[in-house]
C-alpha cells in the first residue's frame, strides 16, 4: 500500500523550491510544467514497512503532471497479493492503483509544503468478503514540511484503512533526510509509525496494540540517465508490539511480511 516513489518526488520538488537562484542581469526562470511516467519492479513490494507482495517480486508503473503553479496530479499502479492473501481462494484483488493530487509551494527559499488526497484503489477487491475486514479501497489527506533535504509528513485516513473495520482516522508519521553524493547517487533514511484506530471488537485488548508499529528503512539509488537501481534495507518492530507476534504469511509457515529485508528495485523514468 504505498506509493514509494511520491516521497522521492516530494523531496526532489522540495530541493528545486529551495534552490532559487538570482541574478542582478536576469530574473529567476519561471517554473515550467512536466509530464513524467515510470516503470519498473522490485523484488518485494513493501509499504509502511509491510510486503504487499507476499515477499515477491512485483511490477509497479506511474505517471506525473505538475503545473508550474505548483498543483499536481498523478497516479502509480503495482501488482499485489496482500489481498488475496489476507482471505480465502476466491478472494481477490490484484492490482493496486494509486490516485493523488495536491500543491507545493514554499514559505521561503529553505522551507516547502505538499498537501494533497490520495486514494488506493483495489479494483474488483472483495476483502469486505473476510470475516474482520471492510473493504480495502483508502482514501488519506496528507500535508509534509520540507527544510532542505529533511521531510516531515502525516498522512490522516478520511476512509477505512486498507480493511480494517471502523479505522477512519488511523494515522501515518514519515519522517526522513535524503542524501545527494553526486553523480546520480542518493539515499534516503526513513522512519515510520502507523497509528490504527478501530472501533471494531476484534480489535481490543492485545490486538489494538499490534495494529500501530513502527517501520524503518534505508535506500541507495544510482540514477543512470533516467534508470534508476535502488537497494533498500527494511525493517519493522512489529513483532514486539500488542501480542508480540510476527505477521506470517498465511500457510506459508515461516514467511514473515514484516520481517526485515532487503529489496532491490529497477525503475525508468521518462
Amino acid at each position: 500500500m504505498k506509493k514509494k516513489n511520491l516521497v522521492h518526488l516530494l523531496c526532489g520538488v522540495s530541493a528545486l523550491l529551495s534552490a532559487t537562484c538570482y541574478s542582478q542581469t536576469a530574473p529567476a526562470a519561471e517554473p515550467e510544467s512536466t509530464l513524467t511516467f515510470n516503470v519498473g519492479a522490485v523484488s518485494d513490494y513493501r509499504y509502511r514497512g509491510i510486503s504487499q507482495s507476499g515477499t515477491k517480486p512485483a511490477v509497479q508503473f506511474g505517471a506525473d503532471y505538475t503545473d508550474k503553479s505548483g498543483f499536481y496530479v498523478g497516479t502509480w499502479n503495482s501488482t499485489i497479493t496482500w489481498i488475496k492473501d489476507t482471505g480465502t481462494a476466491n478472494t481477490k484483488g490484484p492490482l493496486e492503483t494509486d490516485l493523488y493530487g495536491g500543491y507545493r509551494g514554499a514559505f521561503n527559499d529553505d522551507v516547502t509544503y505538499d498537501v494533497g488526497v490520495l486514494q488506493y484503489l483495489y479494483s474488483g477487491n472483495n476483502l469486505a468478503t473476510v470475516t474482520g475486514y471492510a473493504n480495502a479501497n483508502t482514501t488519506e489527506i496528507y500535508g509534509a514540511i520540507n527544510y532542505g533535504p529533511a521531510y516531515i509528513k502525516l498522512s490522516d485516513s478520511v476512509t477505512n484503512l486498507f480493511g480494517f473495520p471502523s479505522s477512519s482516522g488511523s494515522t501515518y508519521l514519515d519522517i526522513g533526510y535524503n542524501f545527494d553524493f553526486g553523480d546520480g547517487l542518493t539515499a534516503l533514511a526513513h522512519i515510520g509509525n502507523q497509528a490504527i484506530k478501530s472501533t471494531s471488537p476484534y480489535f481490543a485488548g492485545d490486538n489494538a496494540n499490534v495494529t500501530a508499529y513502527t517501520d524503518y528503512s534505508l535506500a541507495l539509488n544510482k540514477d543512470f540517465d533516467g534508470l534508476v537501481l535502488s537497494g533498500t534495507i527494511v525493517g519493522t518492530d512489529f513483532s514486539k508490539r500488542g501480542n508480540k507476534v510476527k505477521d506470517n504469511l498465511a500457510g506459508s509457515g515461516s514467511k514473515d511480511l514484516a520481517g526485515t529485508s532487503f529489496v532491490l528495485g529497477l525503475k525508468k523514468n521518462f
